[in-house]
């Protein structure tokens, strides 16, 4: 495959993963909306469940999404699965009842379910080593880009034309997606990753036989704890610039997008910034833990403007802390990838992606939770904190190259 084939396809699945995060952060901002909220007599618990509820599908089939993709390959479900998804998130503009809008969100999740195995097993057996911080920064860019031009965009449309024609325009425009998809990318994945077994030699290793060790329980710990932190604020941070720092909606849809935005350019540095230490004769796996733990403790000073009474100090440390996570979120992927085996990669990545949408579950609820049982964001802002501190934890303690699962001869 020629370079610019494979950068091109790389940048591809970053589109996709922007369409996808457009898809499913739409509702937070129409949740921020009070004529939405009217409408259907949300109370604060009701948003949280609202929010929560993509995540219950989502989560639940990343390791069988995971299993498929290792088994068909890339190319054709993860088609199938964007077509669903673009449709479903379209059918939300004619929702008559709060119990329609549920289901819909479930059966997003079960669209989406693919893209994060795919994408990650694309990587994996097309894009080497040396480069593929910069390839997972750029992919991963999309989950934050998705919220970053997703929430302005809803913003304006709810503004300008109303909640339901948002969801159909978003959910409808964006299925010129599928055509260069169809067109660059090759069904040959399971072929490369049968030759490079043969160049390397060495025996299968049983997937049940990864649950066994330390480093996938450090890797799931901490994926869920850096996650809880990005979704509190993909379906919350609307909200608490609108409730508690008192911004319109279509400031606080505009401050959030700028927030994400920051994380994604840094993602994208972070990940070609340790290529090239590595390139250099760095560690891989010491590079990529580092720049991961860095990460999580810049987003931990989310809590300093958190507590502050200063508007313009809360948006600061909002844009610095999201954009911090960003040294973490190129890394802490291609870290797995180097740790982990190849020839179950996609059911690993489903794994890990798994881990990282419980938190999708909890964050939302949790947050609804405690604002309504203490009446303010303290308590939440709280939660976010603990969550990174445990995170960096399990970096440190659990993730290392000796606790890999190894071949049986």
């Amino acid at each position: 495959m020629s370079p610019a084939r494979r950068w091109s396809i790389v940048v591809l699945l970053m589109f996709g993963m922007i369409i996808a995060y457009i898809d499913r952060a739409n509702l937070s901002v129409a949740l921020a909306d009070k004529n939405f909220i009217k409408q259907f007599l949300l109370t604060d618990k009701d948003r949280g469940l609202m929010n929560s509820a993509f995540f219950w599908s989502y989560a639940l089939l990343q390791i069988p999404a995971g299993f498929v993709v290792d088994r068909r390959g890339v190319k054709y479900p993860y088609a199938l699965g964007f077509l669903v998804w673009s449709l479903v998130s379209a059918a939300s503009a004619t929702i008559t009842t709060v119990g329609q809008l549920l289901g819909l969100r479930v059966m997003l999740g079960i669209g989406e379910s693919v893209i994060t195995p795919a994408s990650m097993r694309w990587i994996r057996f097309n894009v080497s080593e040396k480069q593929r911080g910069l390839a997972v920064g750029i992919y991963m860019a999309g989950t934050k880009y998705g919220p970053a031009i997703g929430a302005p965009i809803a913003g304006w449309l709810i503004l300008h034309y109303g909640w339901r024609s948002m969801f159909a325009i978003l959910g409808l425009g964006c299925l010129i997606w599928l055509i260069p998809w169809l067109a660059l990318v090759r069904n040959n994945d399971r072929e490369l990753e049968a030759a490079l077994a043969q160049q390397t030699n060495t025996p299968p290793i049983p997937f049940g036989r990864v649950f066994g060790t330390r480093l996938i329980w450090g890797i799931i710990i901490g994926t869920f704890c850096y996650n809880y932190f990005v979704y509190f604020c993909m379906t919350w941070l609307p909200a608490y610039f609108a409730e508690s720092r008192g911004m319109s909606l279509g400031k606080s849809s505009l401050f959030t997008g700028f927030s994400f935005g920051g994380m994604a350019t840094v993602a994208i540095l972070a990940g070609w910034t340790a290529d090239r230490l590595i390139s250099r004769g760095a560690d891989a796996v010491r590079t990529r833990k580092a720049f991961t733990i860095a990460g999580l403790l810049v987003a931990a000073t989310e809590l300093i403007g958190a507590f502050t009474e200063s508007n313009q100090l809360a948006q600061a440390f909002a844009i610095i802390s999201l954009s911090g996570l960003g040294l973490a979120t190129a890394n802490y992927w291609a870290l797995t990838q180097t740790l982990m085996p190849g020839a179950a990669i996609g059911r690993i990545a489903g794994v890990q992606n798994c881990a990282s949408n419980l938190s999708g579950i909890v964050a939302p609820l949790v947050t609804g939770w405690l604002k309504e049982v203490t009446g303010s964001y303290s308590a939440p802002l709280y939660a976010v904190g603990f969550f990174l501190l445990l995170g960096v934890a399990a970096y440190v303690f659990m993730v290392h190259a000796r606790y890999a699962p190894q071949a049986v001869d």
